[in-house]
This record gives C-alpha cells, sequence and structure tokens, in this order.
C-alpha cells in the first residue's frame, strides 16, 4: 500500500460475531463478497481491559463494561480456524490486539499484519509487543496529539519495526462526520512520513469515500450482518449491502481521480464527443464560388469538425472556392 495503490480496505468484523462462531464466519464470507482487502476482528478479555472500579460507559450500555466484553470476546481458539476460512475465501485475516497473550496468538496464526486501536495508543508497551511480531502495524490515532503519536511511533522504532500505518480517527460511535477532520490526513502524512488512512466510525459511506478523494491508502470500516443484532458496534455498522456499495464507491472514486493533466479529450470522448459536440465555423448563407466572404455570412454552430470558432475572422476576407451551402460546415480547403 502506497502512493498511486488502491487503498487497502479493511473490513472490521471487530465484536460483531457475537460470540458465535458461525456468525463470524459468515462476517468474513461478507467481508471476502464486498471486495474488501481484509476483514479484521479484535482479541481481548473485559478483565484485562478495564478495572473493576471503571464508572458505567455510556457507549457499553448498563452493563459493567468487564462483563460485557468477557461476554463478546472472541475466544482465542478460533483464531486458526478464522484464518483458515479467511484463506479459503481469497481475503486477508488479522486482528487487533489488546493484550500480549492476543499478540502472541495472533502471530502464531501468521497474520500478515496487525492493528492498535486508538484507546490504546498510549499503551507504549502493547505498541512495542505487536512492533516486535515484525508484521507492519496499523495504528489509529482517535484522540492523540502529535506528542502521543510520535511516542508510539518511537515505541515502534524501539522494537526495530518501520511498517508502519496510521489512522485517522474519531473516537465516537457513532462519530459526526463534522469531527472527522479528514484534512488531518495530510497532515500525518508529511509530518510522519508514513501510509495514511482513516478509520471510520461515521454512519453511511460518504465519509469514507471522501477520503478515498483525499487519497487515503488505508480505509477501515465497522461492518454487522444486521444493525438490529445486540452489541455495541452493531448500530453505527454498515450491513452487508452498504459494506458492498462502500467499497463499490470508493474504487468509483479512485477510478475517477485520473492522473491530474490537462490533456485534451480522453479517448472515450474523442470520437462522437469532440467531432460533433463543439461549434467550428459554419455558413450563416449561401456562398457561390468565388464570393468574398464576409464576416455577417459565417456563424459558429457544431459539429466541431470544421475551422475552430476562434478562427472565424481568419476565414472573413477570403474567397469561396467551391460553392458552400446553408449550415455547411467550413473547412479550410473551401477557402
Amino acid at each position: 500500500m502506497g502512493p498511486g495503490e488502491p487503498a487497502y480496505v479493511i473490513a472490521e468484523a471487530g465484536s460483531n460475531h457475537n460470540c458465535d462462531l458461525g456468525i463470524a464466519k459468515e462476517l468474513i464470507g461478507v467481508a471476502a463478497s464486498a471486495g474488501a482487502d481484509a476483514v479484521k476482528f479484535q482479541v481481548y478479555r473485559g478483565g484485562d481491559l478495564y478495572s473493576a472500579r471503571t464508572p458505567r460507559f455510556e457507549y457499553l450500555g448498563v452493563r459493567n463494561p468487564r462483563e460485557l466484553l468477557d461476554a463478546i470476546a472472541l475466544p482465542r481458539e478460533w483464531l486458526p480456524t478464522l484464518a483458515e476460512c479467511a484463506s479459503d475465501r481469497g481475503i486477508a485475516f488479522f486482528a487487533t490486539p489488546f493484550d500480549d497473550d492476543a499478540v502472541e496468538a495472533l502471530a502464531a496464526v501468521g497474520v500478515p499484519a496487525m492493528k492498535i486501536a486508538s484507546f490504546e495508543l498510549v499503551d507504549l508497551r502493547l505498541v512495542r509487543s505487536a512492533a516486535a511480531v515484525g508484521v507492519p502495524v496499523i495504528l489509529s490515532t482517535g484522540m492523540a496529539t502529535y506528542g502521543e503519536i510520535e511516542d508510539a511511533l518511537g515505541a515502534f522504532a524501539e522494537a526495530g519495526n518501520h511498517q508502519v500505518a496510521l489512522l485517522r480517527c474519531a473516537s465516537l460511535y457513532p462519530a459526526p462526520a463534522e469531527i472527522m477532520n479528514l484534512k488531518a490526513m495530510a497532515t500525518m502524512r508529511e509530518a510522519f512520513g508514513v501510509p495514511v488512512g482513516l478509520s471510520d466510525h461515521t454512519t453511511g459511506i460518504a465519509v469514507p469515500a471522501a477520503a478515498a478523494a483525499l487519497g487515503a491508502e488505508l480505509l477501515e470500516k465497522h461492518f454487522t450482518l444486521s444493525r438490529a443484532m445486540e452489541g455495541p458496534d452493531h448500530p453505527f455498522a454498515l450491513e452487508p449491502e452498504e459494506l458492498h456499495a462502500m467499497v463499490a464507491a470508493v474504487r468509483e472514486v479512485e477510478s475517477a481521480l485520473g492522473n491530474g493533466r490537462l490533456e485534451g479529450p480522453s479517448e472515450a470522448e474523442a470520437d462522437e464527443m469532440y467531432r460533433l459536440g463543439r461549434r467550428s465555423v459554419v455558413a450563416a448563407v449561401r456562398i457561390p464560388a468565388g464570393t468574398t466572404v464576409t464576416r455577417e455570412m459565417l456563424t459558429t454552430k457544431r459539429p466541431g469538425y470544421g475551422i475552430r470558432p476562434k478562427d472565424i475572422e481568419l476565414v472573413a476576407g477570403r474567397h469561396a472556392r467551391v460553392d458552400i451551402e446553408v449550415d455547411e460546415v467550413i473547412t479550410w480547403d473551401m477557402v
């Protein structure tokens, strides 16, 4: 991935498997069918993430955060099965580890990359652990300052891993479009010199399509089988047909960007549109052979394969070599 390459699209299954292996496999199939490049899950334990004294977390609902996350945590013994399922479907499989054991479990199944979540960006010990595996690491930067990103990249460097990408992110679920600050992608690319993209928590597909237009090199988006399912990440996730539409929109945007050069008509335009849709100099009246052509005898109309409109004054004052009928397109060999 990088400049000039298509955006690498990551379908974020997260915890939307609801601890059901059949659903997890179905999510992999949906991501592959939608045309995503990778499908990603999350590997955590509630007790390792939240203190028992954590106040109520509105995003996670009324349940105790530890209990809720333990209830929907991906069983680590699934990892080889999910990796094989993804391989069979021709899509890359990796995950976000939230502890050292998760890093080791993912390394054991040979994931091609790892992801560090925005909330974990400040846990430099975990950052070093993931970086030490030696695979590329994608780092979300929700709520992060310049200095915190710099610290995390320093931890990667200490681990000897320079294969890092950054994702612009807003850590609200869902996130309103007005806080996405997509222009920060360019700031991060310039400041840190690494591939940059977007981890998107908005509803709909407009924001990731806009990110593609701004040159995002990676795009990550949550998806689910149904937003009606129970769980904290289902309500703002894309449903299968929406994920398919998002990937299609991103690819269409990329195809529309072009090379930036002004080169005249494209090959597709050059036949009918260029020849027949433009104007050229046309006879406003019948002009018999030998007549001195005046400006009043001329007008401009379509089609465009005659003398260019800007040269109409150069035609006036010449003599007609042949009879020119009304509405006939005038070419240089006729005068």
